[in-house]
């Protein structure tokens, strides 16, 4: 039987990717055209349930359903440490009052989902002291919700390192299997609950999921063949190995005299040392790339850096070495700009990790509730 849901701030549709076949899309919105692009591009039936139109200009009215979930990835920049961490006051991130608006209007008309899902940088747990988690639970149990998270790290299923924290609220006398806690209850989303205060304290839930099976992949196994990518000239590789860090530059030099190959991937990130900016180039060699960004995020675009027989060489990550960091299908159409591309797939949602999540909870919360309600 197919779930039905309700997406909002859907970027390029990777949530609806990793939730699958077995549910529906009722609607789905996000007013940046670029990622709207992406979506009807991927999504053939877009035309009949994705508005581009702003949250806030929405009403109850132009929501179907009544839906099982609703799934908000709400603009992160104000929560993330790349951003300025002005939380919810912030123009990007209080867009999530412009979807929990439309929450409220469906609870009011009797068409309120069971299950709601926000998904967010695990900043949101200490942006502003924790007041705006805080109130975040509030909005939610507010409206007679149970409420938990989880911290989650793409690592577990792609070679990207990417925490996420996951919101899970639900209308449900939770089975015990799915309420007693686990790994993804981390110490920070401890830390976060025990802040709580009254009715959000209450009505908290430490979810539990079973472990995911496993990353089998590295970041070299993502990447295209040698010959088929631009690297970069030897003198700026030069220049980018300069801007390391002694302790780097002392690791990537151990590499090189090692002999074999060895894979990594790097940033050029402004650091304050001595009281002075310095611009510097931070590189990892552990079969993981760093978190990816949007272009116009806090960090520069993503290099990746190959020692190889005493050699170093260095070049951008390409858009469709992005996509397969999201866990994206290679048939999954980008845009054709490289800053379009990575602007859609540097602010979604990693694919495998939401089909986890919702084989793991989100299926068996639902599957929990009477028929009538779901």
């Amino acid at each position: 039987m197919s779930r039905t849901f309700l997406e909002f701030f859907a970027g390029g549709g990777m949530a609806r990717l990793g939730l699958g076949p077995g549910w529906s899309c009722l609607f789905a919105n996000d007013f940046d055209p670029v990622k709207g692009a992406a979506y009807r591009a991927n999504f053939p039936d877009a035309g009949a349930h994705f508005s581009g139109a702003d949250v806030w200009s929405l009403s109850a009215a132009d929501l179907p359903g009544p839906a099982a979930m609703a799934w908000a990835s709400s603009p992160c920049q104000d929560f993330s440490l790349a951003g300025g961490r002005a939380g919810l006051s912030g123009g990007r991130s209080s867009a999530f009052f412009g979807f929990w608006r439309l929450m409220e209007a469906l609870d009011e008309a009797g068409r309120a989902p069971p299950l709601i899902v926000v998904e967010n940088v695990v900043g949101l747990l200490t942006s502003r002291g924790g007041a705006d988690f805080a109130a975040l639970c509030a909005a939610l149990t507010g409206r007679g919700y149970r409420v938990g998270a989880i911290e989650v790290d793409a690592a577990a299923f792609t070679p990207q390192s990417r925490p996420r924290l996951f919101v899970i609220a639900f209308r449900g006398a939770p089975p015990p299997d799915l309420s007693a806690g686990g790994p993804f209850v981390t110490p920070a989303v401890a830390r976060a609950r025990d802040r709580l205060e009254g009715a959000p304290r209450a009505a908290w839930t430490d979810w539990s999921t079973r472990s995911p099976a496993g990353r089998n992949t590295r970041l070299a196994d993502l990447l295209e063949p040698d010959g088929q990518v631009a690297w970069n000239p030897p003198d700026l590789t030069r220049r980018l190995v300069a801007m390391m860090s002694p302790v780097q530059a002392a690791r990537l030099e151990a590499l090189r005299t090692a002999g074999g190959r060895h894979v990594g991937a790097f940033f050029r990130r402004t650091r304050r040392e001595d009281g002075q900016s310095v611009q510097r180039a931070e590189a990892r060699f552990d079969g993981l790339a760093g978190c990816l960004r949007t272009p116009r995020g806090g960090s520069s675009r993503q290099s990746v850096i190959v020692v190889e027989d005493g050699a170093v060489r260095t070049r951008l990550l390409t858009p469709r070495e992005a996509a397969r960091l999201m866990g994206l299908p290679e048939g999954y159409v980008l845009p054709r700009g490289v800053s379009a591309a990575l602007h859609v797939a540097g602010d979604g949602v990693c694919v495998p990790a939401v089909r986890w999540l919702a084989d793991a909870l989100l299926e068996p919360l639902l599957d929990s509730l009477p028929a009538a309600r779901v």
